[in-house]
């Protein structure tokens, strides 16, 4: 890149240049959202203003336990109002806000937990009994703050603080926030991995701010509208992954009803979604297809047409998307990863096809998508040459944008790693279009490589998924003494006491071999029905551990 020396003016003496703050999100929600609400289950509901004055008394709370700048707060808890408040009042006073993955394995999270160094925790009642074994060893945790459903009393060693709600209503609904630096790191989370112990990722208050902004943009492109004010919103992805995908921050920001379900449970996600009419959600594809596939919604007793959903974390299927799509509810893709806070491609459509009918849309739309405002993409080859946007040239994605972690947590050959050649190497395979459109073919640990032919798992996932019957599939590579490696499925029948037979969904397959979408040496050799398949803790497709059981 050639180096140039453009113009710059000096400021005026007493001209002042803000730095991004975490809490000017809030303060414009506030200023936004009207008699719009915050919801948690059927339990609460309470303006924007008390949700802004929940949050400075938290603050004080949080200052009052002895938390300063620069202390990690560890956060366990069901996705709540009160989770949403840690979001903004922790990195508001200084401090870092460290969201435990609690469907970690307790080894794992006493890990993370003395890695982060957290110095406090707010822990959920339901997590007492994971937590507590665990005390003895988190000697640098000065206190703990108890969040439950109703006041009951607790037998718990755990030195408590109090409970969440008892303390806070002791404060003052004002709390005089600090000014500091926007490069002052907000958050702070892990993310496992195929080998070795999670990685820590964390994002500063600037970094926050400026993913949010970007999607807010996306979510409001032509095509596209996901959220705005006027509409509600509801996640189904945990806030402690990435922020939740950081839309609770984007929400916030545009003064949005927020509908916060606690625990997953899918009957009373229906029943949020009927009673407070929700317009938008994200999740991963099993969870949506938990979620079409409740009785009461697969039977249509329960009308969902224009429900909104975000899929992300793994490839959104065409068959997932034709399943919801008949019962009124609008998929689209979007792609990114922990590392990448996560939003990197959105799946808003070129102009042409946004026109088209569904059945137009659908590859289109299981696709990844285009790249969000602010964000650079490039495919490379294995030398790192940038590779030709024909949509058939297929390489690794690296990224480049102004909210990507910059490292790993106290990792530094890991962080080196990540960001060789000056560029945020995803690990994924995919290709670019002459419109920029993304396409992710596989991780690339779990490209299968047969008879010399690399072939995609995502690609035979979503064509077995096409047949009757199947509500799930996994594919990963076996090794093969003539092949190098075979594909080989995990599928997951509708109707558990009556699966097809292997040689039915390979006779399916074979249609796509006469249309030439797919080499009849890519048909899987073996493929097996069972009842359910391995599930990360993020609800995605575990292939390490499917490689140890198949």
């Amino acid at each position: 890149m050639p180096t140039v020396t453009p113009k710059i003016l000096p400021a005026a003496p007493s001209a002042t240049n803000p730095d991004l703050m975490i809490g000017d999100l809030l303060e414009a929600g506030v200023r936004m959202a009207g008699d719009n609400q915050i919801v948690y289950r059927d339990q609460s509901r309470h303006s924007y203003k008390r949700f802004q004055e929940r949050v400075h008394q938290l603050a004080h709370t949080l200052t009052s336990q002895g938390v300063e700048a620069g202390d990690v707060v560890a956060v366990l808890d069901w996705d709540s109002h009160r989770y949403l408040e840690c979001f903004f009042a922790i990195p508001m006073i200084g401090a870092v806000l460290h969201t435990v993955n609690v469907r970690l394995a307790p080894e794992q999270i006493l890990y993370t937990m003395e890695h982060a160094e957290d110095v406090f925790v707010i822990v959920h009642e339901e997590f007492l009994p994971l937590i507590e074994p665990l005390a003895e060893k988190l000697t640098q945790v000065r206190g703990y703050l108890l969040c439950q459903e109703a006041p009951k009393a607790v037998n718990t060693p755990l030195p408590l603080a109090g409970e969440f709600e008892e303390l806070i209503a002791q404060q003052p609904t004002h709390y005089d926030f600090p000014t500091f630096d926007e490069n002052a790191v907000a958050t702070l989370f892990y993310t496992t991995g195929t080998t070795g112990n999670p990685k820590g990722v964390f994002f500063t208050h600037r970094q926050l701010v400026l993913h949010t902004l970007g999607e807010a943009s996306s979510f409001q492109a032509p095509g596209f509208e996901l959220l705005n004010r006027d509409k509600v919103y509801m996640p189904i992805t945990p806030m402690f992954h990435v922020h939740a995908w950081g839309v609770p921050y984007t929400a916030t920001l545009m003064g949005a009803t927020q509908v916060y379900p606690g625990r997953y449970e899918p009957e009373m996600l229906v029943k949020l979604l009927v009673s407070e009419k929700v317009d938008f959600s994200h999740c991963v594809p099993t969870l949506l297809n938990m979620v079409v596939s409740a009785e009461a919604i697969a039977s249509k007793k329960v009308d969902l047409a224009g429900w909104k959903v975000l899929v992300g974390g793994s490839a959104l299927t065409q068959s997932l998307a034709s399943k919801a799509w008949e019962l009124g509810i609008d998929t689209r893709s979007a792609y990114g990863m922990s590392e990448t806070c996560p939003l990197l491609t959105a799946d808003i459509l070129p102009h042409d096809i946004d026109k088209a009918d569904f059945e137009t849309q659908l590859p289109w739309r299981c696709k990844a998508g285009l790249p969000v405002p602010l964000v650079k993409l490039q495919v490379v080859d294995a030398d790192g040459t940038p590779l030709p946007h024909d949509g058939k040239s297929v390489g690794e994605v690296r990224a480049k944008a102004p909210w990507l972690t910059q490292a790993y947590y106290k990792e530094e050959v890991r962080s080196e790693e990540l960001w060789r050649d000056g560029w945020l190497h995803t690990g994924d395979v995919g290709s670019l279009d002459e419109h920029g459109f993304l396409t992710i073919s596989d991780r690339i640990k779990d490209v299968i490589k047969t008879g010399g032919e690399w072939l995609s798992s995502l690609e035979l996932e979503s064509y077995i998924s096409q047949y009757p019957g199947i509500s799930e599939v996994a594919v990963i590579g076996v090794a093969d003494d003539k092949w190098g490696e075979r594909p080989a499925a995990l599928v997951v029948a509708t109707d558990l006491n009556n699966p097809p037979t292997s040689e039915a969904v390979q006779a399916f397959l074979e249609q796509f071999v006469t249309q030439g979408k797919l080499n009849r040496w890519a048909i899987p050799s073996m493929i097996r029905f069972v009842d359910e398949i391995p599930k990360t803790s993020v609800g995605k497709l575990d292939k390490k551990r499917i490689r140890t059981e198949i």
